[in-house]
């Protein structure tokens, strides 16, 4: 073996140990309630799981949250902290589903630098597919339709 590959080999490994991680984690579930329903559980559930709702589209039943986490410390001076993401959509369902919920968990790392913050994706963390997981458990079945608030 040269030295030339032999200095590369330790690359390659690093690279393909990382290689495995997602990026995404997506999380379905098919419900006998209908999309509006799911959609309401979800945005209710989106809060007990302390993430803050970003944007909403209640036409489509879409919605997406996020959440800091400042605790996380990395050996990078311009790193600020991880950023969790939730992407969230209610539609219809097929194969006798009335509808289906679809979460997606991601994971963000913050950097500063001179051109201001900047977000590199990383793979999922544990507390956004925790999130991901509640979200799906608690609205993915039967939902109750929620009460109006008269």
């Amino acid at each position: 073996m040269s030295l030339r590959a032999a200095a590369a080999l330790p690359l390659l490994l690093a690279a393909a140990c990382g290689a495995n991680a997602p990026l995404a984690t997506t999380l379905s579930a098919n419900s006998p309630s209908p999309a509006p329903d799911v959609f309401a559980c979800a945005r209710t559930q989106l809060k007990a799981v302390n993430f803050d709702q970003t944007s909403v589209d209640l036409q489509d039943y879409r919605l997406n949250g996020k959440q800091y986490d400042e605790t996380v410390r990395r050996a990078d001076v311009n790193f600020r902290r991880l950023v969790n993401r939730l992407e969230i959509e209610a539609k219809p369902g097929t194969d006798g589903a009335v509808s289906m919920l679809k979460v997606t968990a991601r994971t963000f790392a913050e950097y500063t630098t001179q051109r201001g913050p900047t977000e590199e994706q990383d793979r999922t963390s544990e507390t956004a597919q925790a999130a991901a997981q509640r979200i799906i458990t608690q609205c993915g079945g039967a939902v109750a339709a929620p009460k109006d608030q008269s």
